[in-house]
């Protein structure tokens, strides 16, 4: 992007992007006015940091998803405590079993207080597992399965390739598989 662009230029900027962007917030968010919220500030960031600082941003898409994701988990409303998801690894295989996933789904319009528990439990572990991982594999793994973003949106934005990408996704998987097994056997086998 040009240095001080007019604003004719970031109203272009704006119209061209905010589609795309308004809907990968609205993905990630419980409500439509959070994610007008959102967008907004992502917005405002854009311009003041395209008015107030020296250096031009450089990839303008990458830089506004990257910012709408940290905004996003910064104002802790993700959809994550809402729609608890279930994993499948690289070949499409879930690697949390049939049991395990009817107690992760949500679907129900009235849980238990035992479901309720258990999915408290299943993501205290789930996060332990992730905490365990090294930081690269833990972030992959959270954008793509938590909060959804596609591969070649992560790669396109940290410029990592995509077959970095999927490799330490996959040590992740591997390693939630084997640390997530007993506690299936826990709540399933019992």
């Amino acid at each position: 992007m040009a240095d001080n662009p007019t604003r004719e230029e970031l109203d272009d900027i704006i119209a061209e992007h905010q589609p795309r962007l308004k809907s990968f917030i609205s993905q990630r968010v419980r409500s439509t006015k959070d994610a007008e919220d959102i967008l907004q500030d992502v917005l405002y960031q854009f311009v003041k940091t395209v008015n107030d600082s020296v250096t031009p941003i450089g990839h303008i898409s990458a830089w506004l998803y990257r910012v709408a994701h940290n905004t996003i988990i910064n104002a802790g409303i993700r959809k994550k405590e809402e729609l608890l998801p279930y994993y499948t690894d690289d070949e499409g295989e879930t690697y949390l079993p049939e049991g395990f996933l009817d107690i992760m789904s949500g679907d129900e319009a009235a849980p238990s207080p035992e479901t309720e528990y258990l999915r408290s439990l299943v993501w205290v572990e789930l996060e332990e597992a992730l905490a365990e991982l090294p930081p690269e594999q833990c972030e992959i793994f959270e954008l793509t399965e938590l909060d959804g973003i596609p591969v070649k949106e992560i790669s396109a934005a940290s410029g990592v390739s995509v077959n970095t990408l999927l490799s330490r996704k996959h040590y992740a998987v591997v390693h939630l598989r084997k640390r997530l097994s007993d506690l299936y056997d826990d709540i399933i086998g019992s």
